[in-house]
């Protein structure tokens, strides 16, 4: 989930120091070619399979967009990936407490995969599916730049949130990002019943417009506001 590594990063710190400053070291001194492969610890690779995960999603998007606007495989396979996602993204939360090694890269990674595999790659799903109109880009794009801010707002704020016993932060501040898979839940509803396209749930308003938009797609719009919410708090499981 967003910052499971990198929450890591900040819990272990203090009872991690030596190898956090050996990957220091690494990463500002070392100047061969693969100095970044060796100061990347396990979590982070498992953090990088996230991001494939969402990279592959939009990958299959496009040759949907490409391909038979009739023949659904690879919207199902850009559908399919995500959820991989989040199981890679709860795995290497659960690999850095295995192995008691905190990373400087682990937050960031943690952060710019999630937002591929939850915000960036639901869109795209979300346009093959008929969201393309202009409005409808625009709806699309407040929702993965609400995932960004959201995803900004913890990595500057995780340091500060309330603890428990193990240092683990006792709540997120708003929905976190992977809560996007139950919007990918709801359009792979959408898919089983061939509502697509010209059949989108809710219709298009202004048909034909500057302004022709697709109603449904306030759906994301709501949940980039849930993810950017500071009264909501969720506790962590």
């Amino acid at each position: 989930m967003s910052g499971s590594n990198g929450n890591i990063a900040k819990d272990v710190t203090s009872s991690n120091s030596p190898a956090i400053d050996k990957q220091k070291t690494l990463l500002s001194a070392d100047v061969g070619h693969f100095s970044l492969v060796r100061a990347m610890h396990l979590a982070d690779l498992i953090t990088l399979m996230n991001g494939a995960c969402g990279v592959m999603s939009i990958f299959s998007s496009l040759r949907y967009a490409l391909g038979d606007p009739k023949d659904f495989d690879n919207l199902w396979l850009a559908l399919f990936f995500l959820p991989f996602g989040l199981f890679f993204d709860f795995f290497d939360g659960k690999v850095a407490r295995w192995r008691k090694k905190s990373s400087l890269m682990g937050q960031e990674l943690d952060s710019l995969a999630d937002l591929i595999s939850f915000g960036v790659a639901p869109a795209m799903v979300a346009f093959t599916l008929g969201f393309r109109s202009l409005a409808d880009t625009v709806g699309l794009t407040f929702f993965v730049l609400c995932g960004l801010t959201r995803l900004a707002r913890f990595n500057v704020t995780v340091s500060v949130l309330p603890k428990d016993a193990t240092g683990k932060s006792q709540y997120f501040e708003g929905t976190p990002i992977p809560t996007s898979l139950g919007m990918d839940a709801i359009m792979a509803y959408w898919l089983s019943q061939r509502w697509v396209h010209d059949n989108l749930p809710f219709g298009v308003w202004f048909q034909g417009s500057a302004f022709e938009f697709h109603p449904a797609v306030i759906l994301f719009m709501i949940h980039g506001c849930l993810m950017t919410s500071k009264t909501i708090r969720i506790p962590k499981p």
